[in-house]
């Protein structure tokens, strides 16, 4: 996304001095591509990303592997939801354990560090109980930037960046 509002703003740069040049024409070429591929790569990253629960339509849930159209309009009905542990009871309705576990790979609903329940911290995947402790001991998290130096000492930076993506301050 922040590749997108940047390609943008760069774009109406780049038109307003081809405007100035009398080059507008081979500019204006040259930032639809880029546009088009800037686009590509923001869908590329948002594909990859965590989907927030509570900001997610039915078609970006259904996309979800182990998500179908049902459970994608269930969870869409449920909006918003206060913490991770009300999402997980909808995808229990009518997923295994294990299958909701797998959902929750791609869907969360972000754990407040501060305030986040033990039950809810344990939903962030892959999380041990080692992990549960840290995430708890280190509180209160003043920014992002204390969570990565506290949590950093035990887990290695790829793995705090996964973690970035289940937790909020």
């Amino acid at each position: 996304m922040r590749k997108l509002v940047l390609a943008s703003a760069l774009s109406g740069a780049m038109l307003s001095l081809a405007a100035c040049s009398g080059a507008a024409e081979e500019t204006a070429e040259t930032t639809d591509a880029a546009a088009v591929e800037t686009t590509d790569d923001a869908a590329a990253a948002q594909t990859a990303a965590v989907l927030d629960a509570n900001l997610a339509t039915a078609a970006q849930l259904a996309a979800v592997d182990g998500v179908s159209e049902e459970l994608a309009a269930a969870i869409v009905a449920g909006q918003p939801y206060a913490s991770v542990t009300g999402l997980n009871a909808v995808l229990v309705e009518t997923l295994g354990d294990d299958e909701a576990a797998q959902v929750l790979v791609d869907v969360f609903v972000p754990v407040n560090l501060n305030s986040g329940t033990e039950e809810e911290i344990r939903l962030i995947p892959g999380m041990t109980d080692k992990m549960v402790h840290e995430f708890e001991e280190y509180r209160p998290y003043s920014d992002m930037g204390v969570f990565e130096r506290e949590i950093g000492k035990y887990v290695g930076e790829d793995e705090v960046e996964r973690f970035k993506n289940y937790v909020t301050l």
